[in-house]
């Protein structure tokens, strides 16, 4: 059995991870940590949940601090992370950050959604390792916030999946902003959607691991496909397999979608919370936060979740909405059987989903038997186990009082002091279709902003340009 130490990882990177109870390597940390030390270019294939973090963050690490000293100076990072998503970036840089702290090395993010402010202020202070995802390093390398020429490894992770959100050219245009003799690593489950040119351009005499295929089976891992009769009997089952102890992550096909059912899980007294493109930064990180910790035991997520949610023991996985495409099927199937723990797949299907799912699952080389069941059939009973305890739904907080004085529904005082004229339509709370949705924005049909601004004055009959005024 190989250890850190026997790869020949630095004693004080190794003391770190056996603190985090990490001592025996995953076998794409074996396979590569002698070529990434040795400062060689490699292409590590292997699946999600393999264990690639650590693969590059070690040898990144244990090289700038050593082989590759150098002062930290502004706005021009020693090392480089590229990732897809903002949440994988995050996740990166919290499994590189303790090591780099055995050597008073700096880290910081880089990626969208969020002021950049922040993310420029730690590049004017100097940073040595940078995890970014390609959009907003671009941006600032454009405002000249951030230069490349003095980065001596640049690591690429999932590149195959930034082929599919359809990063490429972005990639290779701050690759090729990197010193062409630096080292590069490569990490991806798959060559195909023109990763294969990044390889052939970006990388040197590399040498290649392959761990496992992106469709071979973690044996740790079974799969389940339930066939319900309907839509009601779907939201049944899907709340029977939400209602274990254990943290699951559903996967739904639309941000809307996963909205509405953390919501009722939540009512439904299983705390729940939502991860998905319309969330800002600061609620995706309130939610994952509140997933990791237990606060919530299921994370209803769309595909944007599929690759940066990386949690320890999630215990299922439920496809709610099957997925479009088998690549997808397994890369949200990942978040589960981690770091050679257990875990179940569950896929929901509709009679009309049934063709289609099947077709799905044999190119991803699943070979399961599909069960007729509902909530209550033993098979369902077996996969949920011991069911949690209800968990009394947090109160909605009350509406503020308004000040006294403040105009109420669109009324104000007209500017003279007297008493406000009625407008037209003699609207009140809610009367027009105007009232405020659970997200705190409102409904079509007119704001109240709109009707404060027009009563107490005469108003123009609406036409063309006051319809457009009001877009």
């Amino acid at each position: 059995m190989s250890t850190f130490s026997s790869l020949g990882v630095p004693h004080a990177l190794a003391e770190v991870l056996t603190a985090q109870g990490k001592t025996e390597p995953f076998p794409i940390q074996a396979d590569t940590l002698p070529d990434t030390l040795a400062g060689r270019d490699v292409l590590g294939r292997g699946k999600t949940g393999s264990g690639k973090t650590l693969a590059f963050a070690i040898p990144m690490v244990a090289r700038l601090a050593g082989q590759l000293p150098g002062n930290r100076k502004p706005g021009r990072p020693r090392g480089l992370i590229l990732a897809p998503t903002r949440e994988l970036a995050t996740q990166i840089a919290v499994a590189i950050e303790p090591l780099a702290a055995a050597y008073s090395l700096k880290v910081t993010t880089i990626f969208g959604g969020v002021s950049q402010n922040r993310q420029v202020s730690a590049l004017n202070a100097g940073v040595d390792i940078v995890v970014a995802c390609p959009g907003r390093l671009e941006d600032l390398m454009k405002q000249r916030h951030v230069s490349l020429d003095a980065v001596q490894i640049t690591v690429l992770d999932e590149a195959d999946h930034m082929a599919d959100l359809g990063f490429l050219p972005v990639v290779t245009r701050i690759l090729a902003a990197t010193p062409q003799k630096g080292q590069r690593l490569l990490f991806s489950a798959t060559l195909d959607n023109g990763v294969d040119k990044l390889v052939k351009r970006f990388l040197t005499d590399q040498v290649t691991h392959s761990v496992d295929e992106a469709t071979s089976h973690v044996e740790a891992m079974t799969h389940s496909v339930f066939e319900v009769d309907g839509v009601e009997a779907k939201k049944k089952l899907v709340q029977q397999l939400a209602s274990g102890t254990g943290r699951r992550i559903l996967f739904m096909r639309t941000k809307h979608q996963a909205r509405k059912l953390a919501k009722q899980l939540t009512e439904a007294g299983i705390p729940s919370v939502d991860l998905h493109g319309n969330l800002s930064q600061a609620a995706r990180d309130r939610n994952l936060q509140a997933f990791s910790s237990g606060e919530a035991r299921v994370l209803v997520a769309t595909d944007v979740a599929a690759r940066g949610v990386h949690v320890d023991d999630v215990q299922l996985v439920v496809h709610v909405d099957p997925p479009a495409e088998h690549k997808a099927y397994l890369h949200r199937s990942g978040r589960t059987a981690r770091a050679g723990s257990a875990g179940d797949v569950v896929t929901v299907v509709l009679p009309e989903q049934r063709k289609d799912t099947a077709i799905l699952l044999r190119k991803a080389d699943i070979k399961v038997t599909p069960v007729r069941v509902t909530a209550d059939s033993p098979q369902v009973s077996a996969l949920v186990g011991e069911q949690a305890r209800y968990v009394e739904p947090t109160p909605k907080a009350a509406p503020q009082p308004q000040r006294q004085g403040a105009p109420r529904n669109g009324n104000p005082r007209n500017r003279n002091g007297g008493a406000p004229r009625r407008s037209g339509g003699g609207s009140t709370a809610g009367g027009n279709g105007n009232t405020a949705s659970g997200d705190g924005r409102q409904h079509a049909g007119g704001s109240g902003r709109q009707r404060a601004a027009g009563s107490g004055r005469s108003r123009r009959p609406a036409g063309p340009a006051a319809s457009q005024r009001s877009r």
